[in-house]
């Protein structure tokens, strides 16, 4: 039977209008009122899926940077990593050289040091504050990870993605929207989240349910017992699945959940 269900959110459970359906609202309260646990696992910073924890009435852990920082409901701190600080520097470096828009989360604050169109879409559409401040002036001791964005070219950041991977190859570097690439280190994975949540409630590997869609929930979906993968999911991520779902437009997690998770309840309260 399932007890934990570790989902991504944009593309899986939160479709682009950024509103849940309603059918995604029940079946989440469905399953926590069954007693399985609903994380949300996210390349988000905490702070920002800590809203989305709240509009879905969660209390669960929440996993936030691709990975890097899991912080319980309580705010016990359970698992958090950082960006190496000469690996940090590098990158800031490379991005100015080649007039790369960087975003860089310190401390659970989102820094830029341009106020651009990149910068005031994203924080629009993650509905979280950004400061405006040279990178420099910033402490790189605890850098949760970087991110670079082009909105209007994403076969420029896949070149990104596989110049930084060959350049960087002990730091985990990945697309996590058509338009994203981020870099974080190789145990900063949504992996070794859900690794330190099912050690944390000594869980089997057939209990855990994983699903997502982009290529960072490719290491979220490896660490579940059944893996998901959405309709609207990459190539990369649905050669990775045990099973591929409708799109987040047709409720795909819902029809997931339906399959995997009720049927285990069910039996187990006959």
């Amino acid at each position: 039977m399932i007890k934990l269900v570790a989902t991504d959110i944009d593309g899986t459970i939160l479709p682009p209008t950024g509103e849940f359906t309603c059918g995604v609202r029940n079946c989440i309260e469905k399953m926590q009122k069954m007693g399985v646990k609903v994380v949300i696992v996210t390349g988000r910073m905490y702070k920002g899926a800590l809203k989305i924890a709240e509009r879905l009435n969660l209390t669960t852990p929440i996993v936030a940077y691709n990975g890097g920082y899991v912080k319980d409901f309580d705010g016990t701190v359970l698992y958090e990593r950082y960006l190496p600080e000469d690996y940090t520097i590098q990158i800031i470096e490379w991005a100015r050289r080649n007039r790369v828009h960087l975003n860089l989360y310190s401390e659970d604050t989102l820094f830029s040091e341009k106020d651009n169109d990149e910068i005031r879409r994203y924080a629009r559409y993650q509905q979280i504050n950004y400061i405006v401040e040279d990178f420099s002036e910033i402490p790189f001791n605890k850098i949760h990870k970087l991110l670079a964005i082009d909105y209007n070219d994403a076969d420029r950041v896949t070149g990104w993605v596989n110049e930084m991977s060959a350049k960087f190859p002990d730091l985990y570097i990945i697309k996590s929207t058509p338009y994203f690439c981020e870099f974080s280190t190789r145990d900063a994975t949504k992996a070794c989240a859900v690794k330190c949540l099912q050690k944390h409630w000594g869980l089997a590997d057939d209990e855990i349910l994983t699903i997502g869609d982009q290529d960072n929930d490719i290491e979220l979906l490896k660490a579940g017992g059944i893996r998901v993968g959405m309709g609207n999911g990459t190539e990369g991520l649905k050669a990775v699945a045990d099973y591929i779902t409708d799109t987040v437009q047709n409720d795909g997690f819902v029809a997931a959940m339906e399959k995997f998770v009720y049927p285990g309840y069910e039996m187990e309260n006959v």
